[in-house]
């Protein structure tokens, strides 16, 4: 698992705190086997310089920069985050306008979410954490559900009558 997110330059107010805050998070995103890159499009030397400020910054040598030495600087603001699962293939991307610092309490919990239902036959309902209860897919026959999640499933009655909402314990 990786995740890569962008900043638009060194030294910007929300992309020091946002590496400040990632650093502090690597031990939980190592927990889960997710290297972090971030990356930036400054100079070598500024990237070194940023990475020594205090309270923010990199401040780790858990959260490395990719460093760009040559090129046209690009002048966008976005802040980008993606999420690569073992497959290399994209699993989330979201884009944060250059005000708005990154919730990496949101992108653990979604690791979490990805991390879980790349290896289970569940879902994760609106607002789910770690430890609540999932949805099974409705892709699956309600015999093979029993099977697999011996906790229990319990269907919630909806005005329909449809057997679709399927909740279980997380496994």
């Amino acid at each position: 698992w990786g995740i890569l997110f962008s900043h638009p330059r060194d030294f910007t107010p929300v992309c020091t705190t946002e590496l400040g805050r990632a650093a502090k998070l690597a031990p939980e995103f190592q927990k889960r086997n997710v290297k972090m890159i971030a990356l930036s499009i400054d100079s070598v030397q500024d990237h070194l310089s940023w990475s020594k400020v205090r309270g923010g910054g990199r401040g780790s040598s858990h959260c490395c920069l990719a460093l760009k030495a040559r090129g046209e600087a690009h002048t966008g603001s976005e802040l980008c985050v993606f999420v690569f699962g073992p497959d290399k293939k994209l699993k989330l991307s979201i884009l944060y306008p250059a005000t708005t610092g990154r919730n990496f309490d949101e992108i653990l919990r979604v690791v979490d979410s990805l991390q879980l239902t790349a290896y289970k036959k569940v879902a994760t309902p609106v607002d789910w954490k770690h430890g609540d209860s999932v949805m099974v897919v409705p892709t699956l026959p309600d015999e093979e559900a029993k099977k697999l999640f011996p906790k229990g499933v319990f269907t919630k009655d909806l005005p329909s009558g449809k057997k679709y909402l399927r909740y279980t314990p997380q496994p």
